[in-house]
C-alpha cells in the first residue's frame, strides 16, 4: 500500500516562491499536465508541478542543440543534483528553485526519486540516438521516460487503504505512463524524424513500408501509413485499458487528476485514428474548452466508476 502524507509540513516563503517557480514552468510548457494537476489539493498539486519541473529540465538538455558530449556531461550534472536532494543536502537557501522544491515535496511525500534516475537513462538513450527493432525494446525507453512518471507521480497521489488489488498499484501507475508516450510518439512522429529520431519499433515500420521515414507531409510511397497508426494505436489502448484500473485505487481528487491527464491523451488517440495522417501535417492537438470537459469528467468520478463496473463484471 502506497499512502500519500496528506498534511504537508508549513510552507516557508522561499519553498513558496521555489514551487511557484515550478508551477510556472509547469503552466507554461506542459498544457494537458498542468489541466490534469490543477485538480488537485494544493500541497499535491505543488508537488506534482516540482517533479514536472525537474522532469523538463532534463527533457530539455536532451532536445537542446548542444553537442551530445555536452549533453551528456549536463545529464550528469543533473544526476548529481538529484543526488543531492536525495541525500537531503539541498534546503531552503538554495539558489535552484526546482531543487528546492524538489526537495520539499520528497519530504512531504514519499516519492520514489529513483524512478527521475530511470528519466535521466532514458534522456541519455535519445542522445545515444538509440532506435527500437521491436516493441519490447521501445518498452525499456517509455517505461524510462513515462512509466517512471506515472511511478513518481503515485508517491504524491497515495493510494486508499482499502483499494481491491492494490499491490499492482505500482505496475498500473508505469502501464498509464506507456500509453501516454506510445500516444506522445504517434502524435510527434513528424517533428521526431525532423530531428533525426525514430522511435516506433522498426519491425512495425517494416511491416506496413514504412521503413524509409516520416520526413514530410505525406507517408512514404507504396506505405500503408493508416495501417500502422492504426496498429499503434490498438496497442496503447490495450495499455490504457490495463493503466486504468489504477483509478479506483486513487482517491476522488487524484483518480481525476489522472483521469483529466489520461482522458486528454485517450481523445488525441481518438484524432489520430480517424485522421492518421494529420500527425505528418502538424501537431494534433485538443482545443481548450474540450480539455475542459474531460477534466470536468475526470472530477465527476465517471471513468473510474467506468473502470470499478467493468472490473466487478469480470469477477462475476
Amino acid at each position: 500500500m502506497i499512502r500519500a502524507v496528506e498534511s504537508a509540513p508549513l510552507v516557508s516563503a522561499p519553498v513558496l516562491a521555489a514551487y511557484s517557480y515550478c508551477e510556472a514552468v509547469t503552466g507554461q510548457q506542459a498544457r494537458n499536465f498542468a489541466y490534469g494537476i490543477r485538480l488537485l489539493p494544493t500541497p499535491k498539486r505543488r508537488a506534482m508541478s516540482a517533479l514536472y519541473a525537474f522532469s523538463r529540465r532534463v527533457d530539455d538538455i536532451g532536445d537542446g542543440a548542444l553537442p551530445g558530449d555536452v549533453k551528456a556531461a549536463r545529464l550528469e550534472d543533473t544526476r548529481e543534483l538529484l543526488t543531492r536532494v536525495r541525500e537531503h543536502e539541498v534546503d531552503e537557501d538554495d539558489t535552484d528553485p526546482v531543487a528546492v522544491a524538489l526537495a520539499h515535496a520528497a519530504d512531504a511525500f514519499p516519492i520514489p526519486l529513483g524512478g527521475l534516475d530511470e528519466l535521466i537513462d532514458g534522456v541519455l538513450m535519445d542522445v545515444r540516438g538509440e532506435t527500437y527493432e521491436t516493441w519490447d525494446d521501445l518498452k525499456v525507453y517509455c517505461r524510462c521516460v513515462a512509466g517512471a512518471i506515472g511511478r513518481l507521480s503515485l508517491g504524491v497521489f497515495g493510494t486508499e487503504p482499502h483499494a481491491r488489488g492494490i499491490e499492482r498499484a505500482s505496475e498500473y501507475a508505469d502501464t498509464l505512463g506507456l500509453a501516454l508516450q506510445l500516444t506522445n510518439i504517434l502524435r510527434d512522429v513528424r517533428e521526431d524524424a525532423e530531428g533525426g529520431r525514430t522511435y516506433l519499433p522498426s519491425d512495425d515500420l517494416a511491416k506496413f513500408g514504412c521503413s524509409a521515414g516520416f520526413d514530410g507531409p505525406t507517408p512514404p510511397q507504396g506505405s500503408d501509413f493508416a495501417g500502422l497508426v492504426h496498429f499503434e494505436v490498438r496497442r496503447a489502448r490495450a495499455l490504457f485499458a490495463e493503466g486504468y484500473r489504477l483509478l479506483p485505487m486513487l482517491d476522488r481528487r487524484s483518480g481525476a487528476c489522472v483521469a483529466a491527464m489520461a482522458g486528454i491523451y485517450r481523445r488525441l488517440l481518438d484524432r489520430i485514428e480517424r485522421e492518421p495522417e494529420a500527425v505528418l501535417r502538424g501537431r494534433v492537438s485538443l482545443p481548450g474548452r474540450e480539455k475542459a470537459f474531460v477534466a470536468v469528467r475526470g472530477l465527476s468520478g465517471l471513468d473510474t466508476r467506468h473502470v470499478t463496473r467493468r472490473a466487478v463484471r469480470r469477477r462475476t
